[in-house]
């Protein structure tokens, strides 16, 4: 087994729809493993959909048994606000095009370049992880820095050295923890577990048995 350490460095801004609140389009402050799943090339998905519907099951699931990422954490995250505008076509029922185009707009809550975020990457085999990847809405580019971390299986009760998405937690690892809402799975933070874990060397740990466990 190999954990991987990782941070990753912001150099566009970054957005994804959290919370939609009006006209405001609000970006978390964690960054979902699903999501990192797909940036670091772990997972694939065709660049159509007929349906438009996500299928993270069919494209998560059977990494398992061969690698798991886990959530980021913001060690520094700072946030601007983009305002977008958009032509709103309007048709009548007869298909006939609209006289007027009347503009509408919305605001982006996004994370500033510069903000740097950190996860773990657990493996049954040694990679080599790419120096950049793109996260996000727009694509943005992220600088990604990383290096294997020493390690010990044993048991007992920890603190997660992460965020963790609970779905994919063996039962009865969480105890006590702070749930962070966020599409399309919650995660959890500042989690205190008991079980079997990986013990890092600054004496916080990552739980044994995390899979993608996709909900229908």
């Amino acid at each position: 087994m190999h954990i991987y350490a990782c941070s990753l460095t912001l150099h566009e801004p970054l957005f994804h729809a959290t919370r939609e609140t009006g006209r405001l389009y609000e970006t978390g402050r964690y960054l979902h493993n699903y999501a990192l799943t797909y940036a670091f090339g772990f997972a694939t998905s065709p660049w159509f959909h007929a349906e438009q519907v996500p299928h993270y099951r069919d494209d998560l699931e059977p990494l398992n048994e061969q690698v798991y990422v886990t959530p980021a954490e913001p060690l520094t995250a700072t946030f601007q606000l983009a305002t977008f505008k958009y032509g709103e076509e309007v048709l009548h029922v007869e298909m006939q095009q609209a006289t007027r185009n009347t503009p509408s707009f919305g605001r982006a809550k996004e994370l500033a370049p510069e903000s740097v975020f950190h996860c773990f990457i657990i493996s049954t085999e040694p990679r080599n992880l790419p120096r950049w990847i793109r996260l996000g809405k727009w694509h943005s580019k992220a600088l990604v820095r990383w290096q294997a971390v020493a390690f010990k299986q044993v048991s007992g009760d920890y603190r997660a050295a992460c965020p963790l998405n609970a779905l994919d937690l063996p039962g009865g690892v969480l105890r006590v923890c702070d749930i962070v809402s966020m599409p399309p799975a919650s995660l959890v933070a500042n989690a205190h577990c008991t079980g079997s874990y990986y013990a890092l060397p600054d004496g916080r740990g990552i739980p044994i048995g995390m899979r993608y466990q996709v909900p229908m």
